[in-house]
């Protein structure tokens, strides 16, 4: 049986701990991750953040990944991409395609946190212009195109990576320009602003960019991040995730994008989190009006904050039990079968 979509993890490296340790414990959830069946491994590019996303530079920590993994692609979700020289960003892609084997996964967009445009010296208000602007010029030395009169090109050139680049997107304006643009698609877990559930405001948006990309010579590709946490039960999901998204829910309070005054299960569903056990979790996660357009299932633990123990048992229970049940099979099936239980490996 073929897989219905790839599965995926996506990681914000997020936390109060020493940067050291966040590093080498993600790298720990790859390889897992890898040892499990999981296709691709996605992380975030955020800067001058002390607790919310730990990682400005995302091709040295994948560079490490590729190092201790051997099949599981790796990706940016995402690249800021007006913050980058583009020709810069395509050659740090290019190395980590290189060394990895041809397993880089390059996804981009045009970010949203005013303070790391002001840090940088960027203009916050021209960042569609700049996205347009970057995603051409990177494209171009992705497909190895002259970049200078004399005839440079990209080195090392990246064959693969043109096939193709993903763009997150915020609105089915957004899901057009990335169809229009040869790019593939990458939705947020959660929308913000809408009175409407986050699957019934993005399926308009799939379908928007499927519409789009008729007529292009390859497959669509379309990314779903999703906040997944199976647990023993609901409640004991509840409680890991908890503190991780009442402070999240507080800081969208604070920008107005919240109602103050919810209780923790009404955040939790504004927030569009499928937590409880591994059944609940798939039951949930087959309704969600986007999955049957998708070709990659994200999944990922953001805004909670769990342990680096409680990450290894939820990739274990998404890898075993939640995806399994929605479709999807390991390329490693027989041997994630016979496999000792990762939390038996941890504790």
């Amino acid at each position: 049986m073929s897989n219905s979509f790839r599965l995926g993890f996506l990681t914000h490296l997020e936390g109060n701990r020493d940067p050291r340790r966040i590093y080498q414990e993600t790298l720990e959830l790859y390889t897992a991750a890898d040892e499990l069946g999981f296709e691709v491994g996605w992380v975030a590019q955020h800067h001058l953040q002390e607790v919310a996303g730990r990682l400005p530079s995302p091709f040295p920590f994948l560079a490490a990944a590729a190092e201790r993994t051997r099949n599981i692609r790796l990706g940016t979700a995402v690249v800021i991409l007006p913050l980058e020289n583009p020709i810069r960003l395509a050659e740090d892609a290019a190395v980590v395609d290189t060394i990895s084997g041809g397993r880089l996964e390059l996804g981009v967009g045009s970010g949203f946190d005013p303070i790391a445009y002001q840090v940088i010296g960027v203009n916050a208000d021209k960042r569609r212009e700049l996205t347009t602007e970057g995603l051409n010029v990177l494209q171009k030395a992705l497909r190895g195109d002259k970049l200078s009169e004399s005839g440079h090109r990209l080195q090392p050139a990246a064959p693969t990576l043109p096939n193709p680049v993903c763009q997150g997107v915020f609105s089915a304006e957004g899901a057009g320009y990335a169809a229009s643009h040869g790019t593939g698609l990458l939705l947020n877990r959660a929308t913000y602003g809408y009175d409407d559930p986050t699957d019934q405001v993005q399926a308009p948006w799939a379908r928007t960019y499927l519409e789009a990309w008729a007529g292009q010579p390859t497959p669509p590709r379309i990314g779903l991040s999703r906040t997944v946490y199976p647990a023993v039960d609901k409640r004991t999901a509840q409680a890991e995730l908890q503190e991780g998204v009442l402070r999240f829910a507080q800081f969208m309070v604070n920008q107005g994008k919240f109602p103050a005054g919810l209780t923790t299960e009404e955040y939790f569903k504004r927030l569009h989190i499928f937590y409880g056990n591994p059944e609940e979790v798939a039951a949930g996660l087959a309704t969600d009006q986007v999955l049957p357009y998708v070709t990659d299932l994200i999944c990922q633990f953001n805004p909670g904050i769990p342990t680096h123990e409680q990450s290894l048992r939820v990739l274990e229970r998404i890898a075993r039990e939640v995806a399994p049940a929605l479709g999807w099979r390991p390329r490693n099936a027989e041997q994630l079968v016979a496999a000792q239980p990762l939390e038996e490996a941890v504790l």
